[in-house]
């Protein structure tokens, strides 16, 4: 899995903040035992730094990890329903097909490679919308594939 830059980690709070709201977020990180205490940030991007501060930026197998890795997995998934699941899945295999040895990618598939992640990112960004599967990509993505979704969207202006 790859790491989020703190920016992405940013952006992750932010939209479950921006679905949830910043209150019932910190109530069910809270239920989830991710935080102690529901006082705290009154604003996303404070509860962000809060939680990047006690995940590490999700490299930390703490409480708080598993709870924000569960919500988020939790809103796209309802989001997605069971069908979206299964045609993503069958582009992700795809994807894991152009990865060889300790997750690099397999020299000459990098054009196959990027036709299939934007497949799988378009298909996705119908129902979550363009930022939230940008983000869901890169919390599943190997630090190989990361960086080519990092140079698409520098690239790209976005």
């Amino acid at each position: 899995m790859a790491m989020l830059t703190q920016a992405e980690f940013g952006d992750l709070v932010r939209c479950l903040a921006d679905e949830l709201g910043v209150q019932r977020l910190r109530d069910k990180l809270v239920a989830m035992r991710g935080l102690v205490t529901r006082r705290g940030a009154a604003n996303a991007e404070a509860l962000a730094t809060q939680l990047w501060q006690l995940t590490g930026g999700l490299r930390r197998q703490v409480p708080a990890s598993l709870a924000l890795q569960g919500l988020w997995a939790e809103q796209v998934g309802s989001k997605l329903g069971e069908d979206g699941e299964k045609a993503l899945e069958a582009i992700a295999e795809q994807i894991n097909a152009c990865l060889g040895e300790r997750d690099s990618i397999v020299e000459g598939k990098e054009a196959e490679l990027d036709t299939l992640l934007g497949q799988y990112q378009a298909k996705l960004a119908e129902v979550v919308g363009a930022e939230r599967a940008r983000i869901d990509m890169l919390l599943k993505a190997v630090p190989a594939v990361a960086d080519r979704l990092r140079a698409g969207v520098e690239s790209s202006g976005g």
